[in-house]
């Protein structure tokens, strides 16, 4: 007779766990069986119709699967009697189960837990929040980290249509500039910008095959934008099924002001673009001098402004070397004044005008200056 075999407890309990929860996923596949089933209804469908019917059933199975894997997995938090306070230590006992429902990528997620209140400190708690990291609301950090993705390579009315239509999941285009406000804050200019080896390399790219350094184009404008104000954000108390009323704030128009670089064939190298005042675009632009991320020694830099003397205040002090050049649209826009304060409103004024616009678009600036 051989030698028995030993088999730990621990692996025979893991071992009927796992059957366990083996069994609980075969059931929620059967259910999800029975509604393919119902709306599958051709006896000979094609590809086209099989793969569409999945496409629009999938996350109600990876949903329910993985609200089961989530109910065995915790078990002790879903039964749990007990629990602490937080600020007074009392012994808390549970009360009802409260249901949450959460939206995932995976798709929508039900969840049934105790609830704790300590009624000497007012303050209540959800212990199966905490241990699943539950983030505040119905949409979850894997469908917030995805939307933001999408939304800073397209705008956000594309993003909306892009996104429910890629994953199945419905986020309207304000909460995805709220997503993306949130994942923006605190974040600096260093924190965007692509590392010096990949400057380097984008760089190096232009100038193959060329014995001149390339010309790196630094761009600095303001434009002023609409802006809401926080108290805007959010829902207003009331019934939601009535008729919306006209706001109750006002919004307000704020100067985003912004620095772009890029190569002389429109390689984009960077681009830092806020709400801020002129210290602040000038705290950044420091913060890309300092930290060497513009190859000075590698590159030809030209700075293209416009007449702001606010911007030439920055350029001059930290790039002095740089080539200045006052944009030719935003210098156009001011010919007409300047030939109605000479010539008044003549012919001659008009003539004047298309003259200069010619010999600025030819650079011939040193007769315009004449």
């Amino acid at each position: 007779m051989g030698a028995a075999e030993v088999i730990a407890f621990e692996e025979v309990r893991a071992r009927k766990q796992w059957d366990a929860l083996r069994g609980q996923l075969h059931a929620r596949f059967d259910q999800w069986l029975d509604a393919l089933e119902a709306q599958l209804q051709e006896p000979t469908p094609s590809l086209a119709q099989v793969t569409e019917t999945v496409w629009n059933l999938r996350q109600a199975l990876t949903g329910s699967l993985t609200a089961t894997i989530v109910e065995h997995a915790h078990r002790g938090e879903y039964t749990r009697q007990q629990s602490r306070c937080p600020r007074c230590d009392r012994v808390l006992k549970a009360r009802g189960p409260v249901q949450r429902t959460v939206e995932t990528l995976v798709g929508v997620v039900q969840l049934e837990r105790p609830y704790f209140y300590c009624p000497a400190c007012r303050v209540g708690q959800y212990p199966l929040d905490e241990v699943l990291d539950l983030s505040p609301g119905r949409t979850q950090l894997d469908v917030q980290k995805a939307a933001v993705k999408l939304a800073t390579e397209v705008p956000y009315d594309e993003a909306q249509r892009l996104f429910g239509d890629l994953t199945g999941v419905g986020v309207g285009r304000e909460r995805i500039h709220t997503f993306t406000n949130h994942v923006a804050e605190g974040l600096t200019v260093l924190d965007v910008a692509p590392s010096r080896d990949e400057i380097a390399r984008r760089i190096a790219e232009v100038a193959a095959g060329r014995w001149r350094r390339p010309v790196l184009v630094l761009g600095i404008d303001g434009a002023y934008v609409p802006t809401r104000p926080e108290s805007a954000r959010g829902r207003r108390p009331g019934q939601g099924r009535h008729r919306a009323k006209r706001p109750l704030w006002r919004g307000q128009w704020r100067d985003a002001k912004g620095f772009r670089l890029y190569g002389e064939r429109i390689v984009p190298v960077l681009s830092w673009h806020q709400v801020q005042n002129e210290a602040q675009l000038g705290a950044a632009l420091k913060q890309i001098k300092e930290a060497g991320v513009i190859p000075e020694a590698q590159v030809r830099l030209c700075v293209v402004c416009d007449g702001a003397e606010w911007i030439w205040k920055h350029v001059q002090a930290l790039f002095p070397h740089a080539r200045q050049v006052l944009d030719y649209y935003h210098c156009a826009q001011y010919l007409h004044r300047v030939a109605k304060a000479h010539y008044g409103t003549s012919v001659q004024a008009l003539e004047w005008v298309e003259a200069t616009l010619t010999r600025l678009y030819l650079g011939k600036v040193g007769r315009v200056l004449g």
